[in-house]
C-alpha cells in the first residue's frame, strides 16, 4: 500500500516520538509513549482529506517534540 506525503510526515513524527521516548528514563519512558500514542488516537478519525488540520497538528506535534525532547524534561503526566 503506498502513503500519502502526509501519511508518511505522520508516521515519521510518531516514530520520532517513540526514539525520543527512548533517551528517557526507564521509568518515565512508558509515559512518554502513552502520552504520544493518545496524542495520535485523538486525531484518528480525521479526514485524510483535511489537508489544514492534518498540517496544523503536525506543527503542534514538531513542537511538542521538541519541548518534550529537552533534557530538562525528565517526566510527563
Amino acid at each position: 500500500m503506498r502513503l500519502s506525503g502526509l501519511q508518511r510526515d505522520v508516521l515519521s513524527l510518531y516514530r520520532k516520538c517513540l526514539r525520543e521516548s527512548r533517551k528517557k528514563d526507564a521509568i518515565a519512558r512508558p509515559h512518554f509513549e502513552s502520552f504520544a500514542r493518545q496524542e495520535f488516537e485523538k486525531s484518528i478519525g480525521l479526514d485524510k482529506k483535511d489537508f489544514s488540520t492534518i498540517e496544523f497538528l503536525l506543527r503542534k506535534g514538531h513542537r511538542q517534540l521538541e519541548m518534550y525532547s529537552s533534557p530538562g524534561i525528565k517526566d510527563i503526566r
